[in-house]
């Protein structure tokens, strides 16, 4: 093991600009100089032999005139000279200098100050030769008698650690421990020497636990933080202790600690399966989650819920407690109500759809009063969701949904109105006998909608599933007064002129009934004076619009009008009435197309819509039966055949998440027997104490690992070539938000290399967190040294740098060696994701940054073509795979993938295959990137160029 990787146990920080002081002025600091200037020039010894200086000329002078002053801050950093001093002679004997300070710290164990003695104790831990400890062991023992108890703990660990390094020093330790703890009081030192026994010897450890295991309710919590890891560890070796302590891990699930009923949890988990276990752990877990404040324990706490619910067996205990998951909604945070609304809808079965559904309405309704917070608006889109996804799978909940979410088409957020309205579409072609009630609500609220987007698609579902005269008769009647007085032209112009005078205007329409939050009717008058306010204000929606020059609306009016029209006809034998309706329908046709083509709204009408509006009126004149099965028949089949699709979709994927969760054993399977498994197969029963460590530590061992090209080597990066005088390259880990650099540093000439610096600079969004401390290298010797890179955002960063060092004893400037570029792959940080249609088009809207890269690949077929890039961009295709399948000679696909860190990239993918040019010809076309940041768009356009160019294997 090199210098640089030896266990540390004090970080000290180095200021690097000023110059090393030569040995013969700090010997004078040393011996001469005030208290001041002893510390200081004790700390810059200490620095010097940390970059590799030898200092032996200086250790008897120290030991003089230092060692017996009684300044706490001299004494401290002593503590840290004695530690990193060598202490030996080349051939491995121990210094006779040792000896006097051996003397010096006996004594300071016997000091009578607390603080002295528990940091020499604190020191001791560290010291690994046994010469030097042996002369203090009795002094160590009596402090385990001391009235304070900052030295009895220390003494404790002072112990363990000699007794796990030198068992012959101190052979009676687990004895004398178990003794000590059976008399301590204090919390902190109860819990160091359970940890000892924990460690030392188990048996004792489990027979103090047996003695006072009715009493753990009482201890401080991280003496039940041990005591839970004891138990886990025990009962994880040897499983038949289970019933011996599982009513103490019960027991401790009522904690008052939440970290203690965290991990308490935790482990009644993995050590018992039965269904009360399971129902107290999740009930745990979400009292925590309710209790904390701290987001980010709430989605930790909600993750383990989610991974308990992933196993089959508990799905069915967690299904019975979807109700108090629910509680979590109080919490504001929109991240924790999203995945709790997830949980919740995952757990749903027919016994708790109704409670569920009930629960959620009240929270749609609590949002409708609720408006100052920013995330309200995508709180009530997310709950609309869930009711759809609920109504879907539980058609009998979908009459009690329906009314509730009608009211939300007037909303101000049409992100929510619009998922209302795709959830009101697929419900009223689903369900037929909701078809009434649906029109009924969809009339109601048709002139209160304020979102052209919305009223564009109320026109359609009102045009489509209007089936009674009466309904037909109601929609024209709400088209009328949505359109205002007719003709528009006319009328604008008489109002310009002044010739109608708004303050005189009174308008009569149909008494509307609102519903007030205690569930009685209130009327409002039918008659309405209108007040001379601004004239935008006072036009009816659709007429309004239309003003503003959207001729979009007016497309989608003709077509509804039209349907009714022929509908109409078709249940009324009078021709009269026929005529009346289908001329009613023509005028406000024409009324639209004379306003489109006047200089009155803001923009002028486009010759699409010209074009839409004339086919209507041309089919309503003459009444065709072939014009009629396309209008009310073709359409409603196609949005049929759509919403098939989308279900069989659903279906596949859900088929898909069961196969995954559904453990199946082949008849060949081995059987695991645990007495006969070696430890590195018990692949479900891993130690959790030790994953989490590892995880910390950011050693997990990832899935990809047992893939033997996937080994540490394909990580590796030169840094400089073989001929130089310093070799070096780096393996380059990355663990989420940190990228740590092992660097292998190899002096190669026959000199010694003084203050040897690996100096790194970033580019892009990383940063350095500290600056690798120098070395000394002996000829042809060799060091790692490690840097860590913080990660702030996904982009390719490059880190470069150079390794520079003295020639021990040349009188020449200081020498350099160039590193290579490392150049961190963005594809580490990047994860498939999925999102709506409404919320990729919205997002395509508004990101900034696009990168259009132009197809050049030698890869002949379009679907290949998509799955390699699908692979090398670790995004996922949002395009249904039925809408993709076939062959024809162009493709188009939306790709979507979200960073560790919460960015968003959208891909378009358009390619088509050049049929002219034969079989073999390579496919064409373009991909364009969409992104909030530049560095993202750019990153993912340039990993995409790199990557088409290679074959399709």
């Amino acid at each position: 093991m090199t210098a640089a990787e030896n266990v540390c146990y004090t970080l000290i920080n180095v200021p690097m600009d000023s110059e090393p002081p030569s040995e013969i002025s700090l010997k004078n600091d040393l011996e001469k100089g005030d208290v001041k200037s002893k510390t200081e020039a004790l700390k810059k010894v200490i620095i010097m032999i940390l970059n590799g200086e030898k200092l032996p000329g200086l250790l008897m002078t120290i030991i003089r005139f230092v060692l017996p002053l009684q300044d706490h801050t001299i004494k401290k950093l002593l503590l840290v000279f004695w530690e990193i001093v060598p202490k030996t002679t080349p051939d491995g004997r121990l210094l006779h200098e040792m000896i006097l300070v051996c003397d010096a710290y006996r004594k300071d164990l016997q000091h009578p100050n607390e603080f002295i003695r528990g940091s020499t104790l604190r020191f001791l831990c560290k010291l690994k030769e046994a010469e030097l400890l042996e002369p203090l062991m009795p002094a160590i023992r009596a402090c385990l008698e001391h009235r304070h108890s900052y030295v009895r703990r220390n003494a404790v660990l002072a112990i363990y650690t000699i007794y796990r390094n030198f068992e012959h020093l101190i052979p009676d330790a687990p004895e004398l421990i178990h003794d000590f703890l059976v008399n301590e009081k204090d919390a902190s030192c109860k819990r160091n020497a359970f940890m000892m026994l924990i460690h030392a010897d188990q048996d004792r450890a489990l027979d103090y636990l047996s003695t006072c295991i009715d009493q753990v309710q009482t201890f401080g919590d991280i003496l039940q933080l041990v005591i839970v890891e004891l138990i886990y560890k025990v009962c994880h070796a040897n499983p038949s202790e289970r019933a011996r302590f599982i009513r103490c891990i019960y027991n401790l699930l009522q904690s008052s600690s939440p970290a203690v009923k965290y991990e308490a949890a935790g482990t009644l988990v993995t050590l018992s399966s039965a269904p009360t276990a399971i129902k107290a752990a999740a009930q745990c877990y979400i009292d925590l989650i309710i209790k904390e404040s701290d987001n980010n324990v709430k989605l930790i706490v909600l993750d383990r819920l989610i991974e308990l619910k992933e196993h089959p067996a508990h799905e069915r205990v967690l299904q019975d407690l979807v109700m108090d998951i629910l509680r979590v909604l109080s919490t504001p945070d929109l991240e924790v109500r999203k995945k709790t609304l997830q949980l919740a809808l995952d757990l749903v079965s027919s016994r708790n759809v109704e409670e569920l559904v009930i629960v959620l309405k009240k929270e749609v309704i609590k949002t409708n009063n609720v408006t100052e917070h920013e995330d309200t608006d995508k709180y009530r889109q997310l709950l609309v969701r869930t009711l759809h996804s609920c109504s879907v799978r539980f058609p009998d909940m979908a009459a009690n949904v329906i009314p509730v979410l009608m009211e939300f088409l007037s909303d101000n957020n049409e992100a929510a109105a619009a998922d209302v309205l795709e959830f009101v579409r697929e419900a009223i072609q689903r369900f037929d006998n909701l078809r009434m009630l649906i029109v009924e609500k969809m009339l109601e609220v048709f002139h209160a909608i304020k979102s052209v987007k919305i009223y564009r698609g109320a026109l359609w579902i009102l045009g489509e599933y209007c089936s009674t005269k009466e309904d037909i008769q109601s929609v024209m009647t709400e088209v009328r007064r949505s359109l205002g007085e007719i003709p528009i032209v006319e009328s604008e112009i008489k109002k310009e002129a002044g010739e109608l005078k708004p303050e005189e205007e009174i308008t009569v329409g149909p008494v509307q009934k609102l519903v007030t939050e205690m569930g009685t009717y209130a009327t409002q008058s039918a008659l309405s004076s209108s007040r001379p306010a601004k004239k935008e204000e006072e036009r009816p929606p659709l007429r309004g619009f239309l003003l503003d020059g959207d001729f979009f609306v007016a497309a989608s009016l003709a077509t509804t009008l039209t349907k009714i029209a022929l509908r109409y006809v078709a249940l009324v034998q009078e021709k009269k009435k026929q005529n009346s309706f289908v001329a009613e329908a023509m005028l406000l046709m024409a009324t639209i197309l004379h306003l489109g083509k006047s200089s009155l709204p803001k923009k002028p009408i486009t010759d699409d819509d010209v074009d839409r509006i004339s086919l209507c009126l041309k089919v309503l004149s003459e009444c065709s039966p072939l014009m009629n099965d396309i209008f009310n028949k073709e359409c409603r089949q196609s949005l049929s055949h759509m919403l098939s699709a989308k279900l069989e979709e659903e279906k596949l994927s859900q088929k898909k998440e069961s196969e995954k969760r559904n453990v199946t054993v082949q008849p060949d399977d081995p059987i695991s027997f645990m007495q006969l498994t070696a430890k590195n197969e018990m692949n479900c029963k891993e130690d959790q104490f030790q994953l989490s460590l590892l995880a910390a530590m950011g050693n997990t061992q990832r899935k990809e690992a047992a893939d033997p090209l996937a080994s540490k080597l394909n990580k590796v990066t030169q840094l400089t070539g073989f001929s130089d005088p310093v070799y070096a390259e780096a393996y380059v880990h990355v663990n989420q938000y940190d990228i740590v650099l092992d660097v292998l540093v190899v002096n190669q000439t026959s000199d010694t290399l003084q203050n040897c610096t690996l100096e790194l600079a970033t580019l892009g969004d990383l940063k350095l967190v500290e600056k690798p401390s120098p070395l000394t290298l002996a000829p042809h010797d060799f060091a790692n040294i490690k840097a860590n890179v913080k990660v702030a955002s996904t982009e390719n960063g490059i880190i470069f740098g150079n390794i520079v060092y003295d020639v021990s004893g040349a009188a020449s400037d200081r020498n350099c060696v160039v590193l290579s570029d490392i150049h961190i792959d963005i594809m580490d940080y990047i994860q498939p994701a999925t999102c709506t249609d409404a919320e990729f088009r919205q997002m395509w809207a508004e990101f900034e940054w696009e990168n259009k890269v132009t197809v050049n690949t030698n890869i002949v077929d379009l679907n290949d073509y998509l799955q390699h890039i699908l692979k090398s961009t670790n995004m996922k295709c949002l395009t249904p795979e039925k809408a993709l399948s076939g062959y024809c000679g162009f493709m188009a696909a939306n790709l979507y993938a979200r960073s560790i860190f919460g960015e968003d990239a959208l891909a378009n993918v358009s390619i088509e295959k050049p049929i002219q040019q034969g079989p073999e010809a390579p496919v064409t076309g373009h991909i364009r990137i969409r992104a909030k940041s530049q560095g993202m768009a750019l990153s993912l356009g340039d990993k995409i160029n790199l990557s088409q160019k290679k074959t399709s294997i």
